[in-house]
């Protein structure tokens, strides 16, 4: 079984718009990683799919709020299982028994040192598992650290001590694998795979073994076409000159809107087919691209260069970034005027 993880507003796209297109898909099962984001998720797709809040219960939050929300914990501490297992006994903040039977997922850690049970707490739980009781454990998961890399050690090591922790605790389904756990094959797959990443095209950074269609694309509006008269530099810091005779088109985005200020004099974009490069650094609103190799008369203010589609896919344009495709997709800024297309897109 799979389940969509919509954290971080839905990778950047839109948590209403993408919760609702996997739903109607026939997703069941939710992730994200803040109780607020799991309340907009619900109101977004009703009360019939799983919610589940990876981090936990933060500060502030409260076991009775998850109940009022039908979200279910991922219980990452001895303090969160204490919290939710005094609610659910009815005992803690929410005056009576859980009324959706006290679910819960229980995290181990096994080597990213983040959230989840370590190896002393999980041997400590498997000691007094009357720490659970009121608690229905949906499943026991962990998280995979080098899973893009399907030749790294550490895969299988996780998967050893994932298979070791789990085994004195009360039985519960397992889930292992992210979006690159998938790709590692079946021994990773265990009752419940949570794809984020793959859910939105990104290849690289999910060890897929090719790529994967594309989801999203970004265009940017022209605002002015120029020709420059003389040798002369682009943009703030002079960072790059140009000569005499070229064109250039300055596009209304910039690093504001997402586009990184890393592009600057590395990043491309695409306009009548022609692969045509950043030029001078990103500015907050402002992109220029030298468009010299795109035939006369072709560009107009108002017209759009791709800056992520079919010619160059998010994957693409993170290499150039030097970053990941994760953090291109999150940072796309709200100014962008969103199109949703497909399926029952509004």
């Amino acid at each position: 079984m799979c389940a969509a993880v919509v954290k971080a507003d839905g990778y950047g796209l839109g948590l209403a718009e993408v919760g609702t297109a996997l739903h109607a898909a026939g997703c069941t099962k939710f992730f994200v990683a803040t109780i607020d984001e799991g309340i907009a998720l619900r109101k977004t797709i009703g009360t019939s799919p799983t919610v589940y809040i990876l981090d936990g219960m933060m500060a502030g939050d409260t076991a009775g709020e998850f109940a009022s929300h039908g979200l279910t914990p991922v219980l990452n501490s001895p303090g969160d299982i204490a919290l939710w297992g005094a609610h659910c006994r009815g005992s803690g903040d929410g005056a009576s028994r859980s009324p959706d039977g006290g679910t819960a997922i229980l995290a181990l850690d096994t080597g990213m040192h983040r959230l989840g049970l370590t190896a002393a707490e999980t041997k400590d739980l498997a000691g007094a598992s009357d720490r659970l009781d009121g608690i229905t454990l949906d499943y026991v998961m962990s998280h995979l650290a080098c899973a893009d890399d399907a030749a790294h050690p550490m895969n299988h090591d996780q998967r050893r001590r994932f298979n070791e922790l789990r085994h004195d605790l009360p039985s519960a389904p397992a889930s292992l694998a992210n979006s690159g756990g998938i790709f590692l094959g079946p021994e990773f797959h265990f009752d419940l795979a949570r794809p984020g990443a793959a859910l939105y095209g990104i290849s690289r950074s999910t060890g897929a073994p090719k790529k994967m269609k594309q989801v999203i694309g970004l265009k940017g509006k022209i605002l002015q076409v120029r020709v420059v008269d003389s040798e002369s530099t682009v943009g703030y810091g002079a960072t790059r000159s140009v000569p005499a005779g070229s064109r250039l088109a300055t596009v209304a985005a910039g690093y504001a809107d997402g586009y990184l200020r890393s592009l600057g004099n590395s990043g491309h974009g695409y306009a009548a087919g022609v692969k045509i490069p950043v030029v001078g650094r990103v500015s907050m609103d402002l992109i220029s691209f030298d468009i010299s190799a795109v035939p006369v008369d072709t560009l107009s203010p108002g017209d759009n260069i791709e800056m992520i589609g079919d010619h160059q896919t998010v994957d693409d344009l993170a290499d150039e970034a030097d970053t990941i495709g994760y953090e291109i997709l999150t940072s796309l800024g709200q100014r962008y005027a969103r199109r949703y297309i497909g399926g029952d897109a509004p």
